[in-house]
């Protein structure tokens, strides 16, 4: 419940913008781009790795309606994307990401403003936000009363799946624009006891683990040059778990270096009704990430620097200070659990009949949520094991 903090627009009507015609192959394909290159810059040590490209993109959407002049061109370079194209492409996204009975799915944006005279945001930030991203938008105090409701509305937003993003707020915190969204969803045919064994899971460096593997005949085959996969649908099939295991011969950092948004949207939009023995192996994972250094390697300076940044529109010298992101995963017998949260927090400057195809997962694999409508990962990663 939102206690101390105004809901600022809430008597501002939302507009109803019609943007059908931007949700095109085109930009699914810039999007998926963008999330493969977070993960190409997320992907750890240990080889596991889970972002949400989606929630990234949500939160800087909103970032970007309130930036100007270099710093928002910097900001459509690295989208790809046009600000109007952006806002539109969001806009139409969002009302595609539609929930059933069998497949929950939930996305919200809010935006969290400090009670300060020195900060105004410009009628245009706070009206594209509104109208584009449906986004919330809070004044408040900045104390910990403030703290707490931000986690709540993160708790609430991502089903309880990430409980918090911040630990405190720091006294040059001026604004956070937060998007959170979840998943939860049962398989189209959930795996029954006797499809559950125990086997070798085999590490990057070629450590055995012992893994419970989720055995399912489906027909839904990838094959590429450097890999095959499969696509196991969720219920309603508005949503699949889409894995993709490179060739024997290939490891798994070199094939995520090989990765691009074209290569992604071709492999998922060309699955194969061939009859497939597929494993995948039961687990659960948590990521934190700032996602920072990232960003600025794929061309998003500007914005982080008190120096040079420029976003005007939101009323104040204000520059990002860091981007936050969580994500939590269980993929399990009876479906999966998602959910993703980014924080952007800005500061003030003063601061025919054949053999069946096997795909097992017993070696580091690549494995994305998609929407199946737009084939755009909603969530992204890589496993190695426990």
């Amino acid at each position: 419940s939102i206690s101390e903090a105004t809901d600022i627009m809430k008597d501002v009507s939302r507009k109803d913008v019609d943007t059908s015609d931007k949700l095109t192959k085109e930009n699914n394909i810039k999007v998926t781009d963008f999330g493969v290159d977070i993960l190409k810059n997320s992907f750890g040590e240990d080889g596991n790795t889970l972002i949400s490209p989606i929630s990234v993109i949500y939160a800087l959407g909103m970032t970007a309606n309130g930036a100007d002049g270099n710093t928002l061109s910097e900001m459509e370079g690295t989208f790809g994307l046009s600000l109007d194209e952006l806002n539109g492409y969001l806009n139409a996204y969002l009302k595609t990401l539609a929930s059933s009975e069998g497949a929950k799915f939930n996305i919200a944006n809010s935006i969290w403003i400090r009670e300060d005279e020195n900060l105004n945001p410009s009628e245009d930030f706070l009206q594209k936000n509104k109208d584009y991203l449906d986004a919330k938008i809070y004044e408040a105090k900045f104390n910990i009363d403030t703290a707490k409701e931000i986690n709540n509305w993160v708790s609430d937003n991502t089903s309880g799946l990430i409980d918090s993003i911040i630990d405190e707020i720091s006294d040059d915190a001026m604004m956070y624009l937060i998007n959170a969204l979840a998943l939860t969803a049962e398989w189209e045919s959930p795996y029954s006891e006797g499809q559950v064994t125990e086997d070798d899971f085999t590490k990057i460096n070629n450590e055995k683990e012992k893994t419970e593997f989720m055995f399912s005949k489906l027909n839904s085959y990838i094959e590429g040059e450097n890999e095959t996969g499969f696509l196991k649908y969720y219920k309603d099939r508005k949503y699949a778990f889409a894995a993709l295991l490179p060739n024997e011969d290939i490891n798994i950092n070199d094939y995520v270096k090989s990765l691009n948004g074209e290569k992604v949207n071709n492999l998922l939009s060309k699955v194969e009704d061939k009859e497939t023995l597929t494993t995948i192996p039961k687990f659960e994972s948590e990521f934190s990430y700032i996602l920072n250094d990232s960003l600025k390697s794929m061309g998003i300076k500007r914005a982080f620097s008190p120096e040079e940044s420029d976003f005007s529109k939101m009323g104040a010298d204000l520059f990002i200070s860091s981007i936050l992101h969580k994500t939590y995963i269980s993929v399990h017998e009876l479906g999966t659990e998602a959910g993703a949260v980014t924080a952007v927090i800005m500061e003030s400057t003063s601061m025919p009949i054949e053999e069946p195809k096997e795909v097992f997962l017993n070696r580091p694999f690549v494995y994305m949520i998609i929407d199946t409508e737009n084939n755009v990962p909603l969530f992204l990663g890589t496993y190695n094991g426990k």
